[in-house]
């Protein structure tokens, strides 16, 4: 090929004329700024030409692929050149190259001669060349992206590669152009003059909503900074603005939340008018003062600051990494924290954090066992361990001593501001906890190290009001979604039993999460939208802070409904072909929460109980119009319980309490029951039914499930066997064996008998009085 293109060169006599013409004449600039062309770097067999930028994430993910696979077939006489359609500062190309350590050489296309002539659109996008210069594939490099933003979990289509091994065959390139993705590649436009200009209208915006993120060595693969900066992406800055996927603010509605990135219509607007316009400058005697973001702990230094013994190292590619770093925190007694802040040690890839803090060891063992699988890694390696969706551990009620054993302590965005919790309140950190930072790691195409910190503030004063999390479930243990479902809706939901103040809300899903919305319903009043996420995004979860802590009264309703894909066209779905995904802690499982920070009212502070059954007298009447048996009226009582509850091929053994007694006018049994693993515990409505002939049973927990079971009485074995309809296409049974104290003994089965989702057994026959 080097022949080839000589011989067009000469032919040429480099006339302009002949250079519109062929890709070989094309005159690039090689980052040490001597003049080049692609002859000089074409290779014997095919020539592979990469549009690049080292402003574009989606064409720095493709860097370190693309130098591997150039090693790979250097050989067979394929040569692999990166050209940057730009006319930055040929030194800060060189800077920004010189990170990613290439062996492929990287030239510069200032005129974007090359580009144009190739009609190329993206970076990156790809051209394979014969000898003759032909071009016979265009296109994506695999199938890697979905679209810009979207980063598929697994590759399945390596278009270039099989592109390149098709013409050394010597066939024909069966899909000789595919669609590439990535970012558009900036042909100079005209700039008009027009009333909205960069320095008195756009750079305020830009400052106040983006450039926290889009500075030299943030998380933004570009700085916004200057007017060339932006001025080389106005378009996206449109584009991606209109459609509300940037500034990157997940809620479409709900009420009024503090750091909200979002834009108004009318900035959205000058954005638009601006990019229309051609992008003009103005004076620059009209531009802002520069934001200062400092580099220091923003509210003074902290009392305990939090960090790995060593840098986490991060490979260049693949997927987003999630890692937990376990940290002990050394107290010897008791801290109540009622601020933080976070300094990430790279904010190039540092996404996102959350925080909890552990009693259990759980998060300990599971740092070993990685550490171990660790020791025959090259990448991704250093303390903590991997973990996608949480800290990967329900915490065992047998790994803590008394107290809380594990909880969570707020998280961290880029541009959030330290987060402090209202005067009198505070988290508590107990004695010898570890503190877990789970942090969401965005490779940029280098490999790179963190360290990142937390600083803790110590209240001062004495703290009246612990801080508390409610959590609704919204997705069962035994629930499934079904392999192909495109919009399955799972919910759940609960009452206050007591007066509180709610202070922020996390919705939680995992990669098949499509939407999710939380509602709260005042006593006899209406719904009212929390946070509405209509496009859920797995890797931006965080936790949204009322602008106003809400006051709820005792009787309010909180309830979370989401939808999930588990279709095939869900770019994120982790498994192909879709497969039944069951609620688990896993990557590949799902699971549905919503997390509320919440105070309580009272003095001294009491615990916020919840259920999905209302408040104590709040119905007039039970949900049918029942009656007691003989054999309901012999559960009144206190009663030892033991449970042993089998999920996941694992078994489970619990012991508690249950307090029943009569309501509704004596129509009804109403029951309380705690075991050692769910301190709230269940509220069980028990009654006969005279007009359907049969027993009726509803379970309501502190979590949000709501269960109706129906039920017939076998008067010889003195049994009621249950039945339910427990989700969508999962049904329940459930057997009570009566015994001389009026208690029973009990097995529940949800799912196929043959292969069930969860299995459970009791003893509730121990009276104690």
């Amino acid at each position: 090929m080097i022949r080839s293109f000589f011989a067009v060169l000469a032919f040429c006599g480099f006339s302009v004329a002949c250079a519109a013409e062929t890709p070989a004449a094309v005159s690039l600039t090689a980052l040490d700024g001597k003049p080049t062309t692609l002859a000089t770097h074409g290779g014997k067999s095919v020539t592979v030409v990469v549009f690049t930028s080292f402003d574009c994430p989606v064409a720095t993910s493709y860097l370190a692929p693309l130098d591997e696979f150039a090693k790979r077939h250097a050989e067979k006489g394929v040569r692999v050149v990166l050209v940057c359609p730009t006319d930055d500062k040929r030194d800060a190309v060189a800077k920004a190259a010189a990170g990613f350590k290439l062996v492929v050489p990287v030239l510069l296309d200032p005129k974007k001669e090359l580009a144009g002539l190739l009609k190329a659109e993206i970076t990156p996008e790809a051209f394979v060349l014969d000898t003759d210069g032909k071009v016979l594939y265009r296109g994506r490099i695999d199938d890697g992206y979905s679209a810009r933003l979207k980063k598929n979990p697994t590759v399945t289509s390596h278009d270039l590669a099989d592109a390149v091994t098709a013409v050394l065959a010597g066939k024909s390139v069966t899909a000789a152009r595919t669609k590439a993705i990535g970012c558009p590649i900036d042909y100079d436009t005209t700039v008009r003059g027009g009333a909205v200009t960069f320095h008195k209208h756009v750079a305020p915006i830009l400052n106040a909503q983006c450039v926290v993120c889009h500075r030299a060595g943030e998380v933004g693969p570009f700085s916004l900074t200057t007017y060339q900066q932006a001025k080389k992406w106005a378009a996206d800055i449109k584009e991606y603005t209109a459609n509300r996927t940037m500034p990157p603010w997940m809620p479409a509605a709900g009420v009024a939340m503090k750091g909200e990135r979002k834009l108004t219509r009318e900035e959205v607007a000058t954005l638009a008018a601006w990019a229309d316009g051609g992008a003009p400058e103005g004076d620059p005697k009209d531009a802002p003062k520069a934001p200062d973001f400092g580099d220091g702990w923003r509210h003074g230094k902290p009392d305990l600051i939090l960090g790995a013994h060593d840098d986490f190292t991060l490979g260049p590619t693949g997927n987003d990494l999630f890692r937990c770093f376990v940290l002990p925190t050394g107290l010897t007694e008791d801290r109540w924290i009622v601020g933080y802040d976070v300094k990430p040690g790279n904010p190039r890839v540092v996404h996102h954090t959350l925080h909890f803090f552990d009693t259990s060891g759980q998060g300990r063992a599971l740092e070993q066992k990685q550490q171990a699988r660790d020791k025959s890694r090259l990448v991704d390696i250093g303390p903590g361990y991997t973990s996608a969706m949480g800290v990967g551990f329900v915490p065992a009620p047998s790994k803590a001593g008394e107290g809380p054993k594990f909880g969570g302590l707020g998280g961290w965005a880029p541009g959030q501001a330290p987060q402090f919790v209202p005067a009198g309140a505070g988290w508590l950190l107990p004695k010898g906890a570890d503190f877990i930072i789970q942090t969401h790691y965005h490779r940029d195409g280098k490999f790179g190290t963190d360290r990142t910190q937390v600083g803790l503030y110590f209240a001062k004063g004495p703290v009246e009001q612990p801080w508390q999390t409610l959590i609704i479930n919204g997705m069962k243990a035994w629930e499934k979604i079904p392999a192909g479902k495109s919009a399955y809706t799972a919910r759940g939901g609960f009452y206050l039993h007591a007066d509180a103040v709610l202070h922020n809300v996390l919705p939680h899903m995992h990669l098949l999460g499509k939407s999710v919305t939380v509602t709260m319903t005042p006593p006899g009043g209406k719904p009212v939208v929390l946070v509405d996420i209509p496009a859920w995004d797995y890797k931006w979860q965080e936790t949204y802070w009322f602008a106003e802590p809400i006051r709820a009264k005792a009787g309010t309703r909180l309830d979370v409904t989401a939808t999930f894909d588990n279709s095939a066209a869900n770019a994120n779905n982790p498994t192909k072909p879709p497969r039944e995904v069951p609620y688990g802690e896993e990557t590949t499982d799902e699971m549905l929460f919503a997390f509320f920070g919440a105070t309580s009212t009272t003095k001294p502070s009491s615990p916020i109980k919840t259920y999905a059954f209302p408040p104590d007298g709040a119905l007039a009447t039970g949900p049918v119009a029942g009656k007691l048996t003989p054999v309901l009226e012999g559960l009144v009582g206190t009663w030892d319980t033991t449970i042993d509850f089998k999920l996941g091929g694992r078994t489970i053994k619990l012991t508690g309490n249950e307090v029943a007694e009569t309501a509704f006018g004596g129509k009804y049994i109403r029951a309380l029951a705690k075991n050692s693993a769910d301190e709230r515990g269940a509220i069980f409505l028990i009654t006969f039914d005279p007009a359907a002939n049969t027993y009726r049973n509803w379970m309501y927990d502190s979590l949000g499930t709501e269960i109706a079971w129906t039920g017939t009485h076998d008067a010889k074995t003195n049994e009621i066997t249950w039945a339910a309809d427990i989700a969508d296409g999962i049904r329940g049974e459930m057997k009570w064996k009566f015994v001389a104290s009026g208690g029973f003994t009990w097995d529940l089965v949800i799912g196929p008998r043959d292969k069930p989702m969860l299995e459970m057994s009791g003893d509730r026959s121990a009276k104690k009085k």
